[in-house]
């Protein structure tokens, strides 16, 4: 396992610049990965496609839902009770179901203030940039100003500091998933 420094070009011929150009600073063809991360949600991770088999933040859903329905219900099928005066004997039973739509739907925004962080909030970690990813992976730490120089001078951008392994020119662990650790 070693040190990857890794940042984010708009195409392909300027990986294959910025290949060269670190070729020619030293580093080994075969310690450097260039490839392509999809979009977030498209790394096709689970059995089913996608990254994650429950979206995030959906934990409290079927639980949420049901709450909100039996409560809605409650108070529809009161109403209902009371009204059936002058429903009759349906009054009780569309009211129950009327409750328990409109339940279930309010609990949806309450749910949401449950979940997981919204984008911009305090807790929110932004997800790694898809395109194109050029990485090096670094004998020792005095490299690492060499890498950074280079890539910055190409027009490298969210470049990130990863640990991992890159063989024969292929970042073998790589975790689309990971939190990227942006270098300042």
């Amino acid at each position: 396992m070693s040190t990857i420094i890794a940042g984010h070009f708009q195409t392909q011929e300027e990986i294959d610049r910025a290949r060269s150009e670190l070729v020619g600073a030293g580093f080994r063809d075969e310690h450097i990965s260039g490839f392509f991360v999809n979009q977030p949600g498209q790394h096709d991770m689970t059995p089913i496609g996608g990254d994650n088999l429950q979206s995030p933040g959906a934990k409290e859903t079927p639980e949420g839902v049901l709450e909100g329905a039996a409560a809605g219900g409650a108070v529809g099928l009161a109403i209902g009770a009371a009204t059936s005066v002058v429903t009759g004997p349906v009054g009780p039973i569309i009211g129950g179901l009327v409750g328990a739509h409109v339940g279930s739907l309010y609990s949806f925004s309450k749910m949401k203030e449950k979940g997981e962080a919204e984008e911009g909030g305090e807790n929110y970690v932004e997800p790694r940039k898809a395109g194109m990813l050029l990485a090096v992976a670094l004998n020792d730490a005095g490299q690492e100003t060499r890498v950074l120089e280079v890539m910055r001078d190409l027009g490298a951008h969210h470049i990130e500091r990863a640990e991992g392994s890159i063989v024969d020119g292929d970042w073998v662990d790589f975790d689309p998933l990971s939190t990227p650790r942006i270098v300042p």
